[in-house]
């Protein structure tokens, strides 16, 4: 009996194997073009990596923290160029939208006021696409690149009358790591992927504002970083 057991164990992965094997596969021509096309909708949550210029314990001072992560959505096109079999180039030029709220507190804890930023931001990603071997009709990949974003809803002023007293620079360079999954389906190709997005620089005006300086004053560095879901169509 035992030795059946064994036999049995070795021969039921070999039979999922071949099982898997006689599946159609789906839209194979879009692996071996040189270039092709599609489009992006995506979900993001925009955060920030709050450095406050003081310590929370400090008498009379207030520090700031994003509690929490708010939707916003993302819209692209995407240019794709096969550099090698496992390897592509992807250009995703578009749009993206979302909001990010500055709760500051008090030393002991009392929430003092709100700042709501919104961003709108122009971006241009250009990332590598590594991808594993196909299976059947899906495949697993890992993408890293770089992408500009402009913000155009970036103040110059401050608003009194919004009671925004935190401005942001409009433009910064963030790099771009995650993964998803292609699926290949009969007329197209859709792909899941998760990314995360992290700026390099400090976007804080640090010009305070004359009516409020302490919203500006209590911190000393704003880095962007942008979780995004997306779903592409190819």
């Amino acid at each position: 009996m035992k030795k059946i057991f064994l036999i049995l164990l070795f021969l039921l992965p070999s039979g999922f194997l071949y099982a898997q094997k006689q599946k159609v596969k789906y839209y194979q021509k879009v692996d071996s073009k040189t270039m092709h096309f599609g489009f992006t909708l995506g979900l993001n949550t925009m955060d920030f990596y709050v450095t406050n210029r003081n310590a929370p314990q400090n008498a009379d001072t207030l520090f700031a923290n994003v509690n929490n992560l708010l939707p916003g959505f993302n819209v692209s096109v995407v240019t794709n160029l096969r550099l090698m079999k496992y390897l592509d180039l992807r250009f995703l030029p578009g749009l993206a939208f979302g909001q990010r709220d500055l709760y500051y507190y008090r030393p002991g804890g009392e929430l003092y006021a709100k700042q709501k930023i919104e961003s709108s931001f122009l971006e241009f990603p250009l990332v590598l696409k590594y991808k594993a071997k196909r299976l059947n009709n899906f495949r697993p990949y890992l993408v890293a690149g770089v992408n500009y974003r402009m913000d155009m809803s970036a103040r110059r002023k401050y608003n009194p009358e919004k009671a925004v007293y935190v401005r942001l620079l409009q433009s910064d360079l963030y790099h771009e790591e995650g993964f998803g999954i292609d699926f290949y389906l009969p007329y197209f190709k859709l792909s899941t992927e998760l990314k995360v997005s992290t700026g390099f620089r400090n976007i804080l005006v640090t010009e305070p504002s004359s009516e409020h300086p302490e919203y500006v004053n209590a911190l000393q560095r704003l880095r962007s970083q942008i979780w995004v879901l997306s779903f592409h169509f190819e």
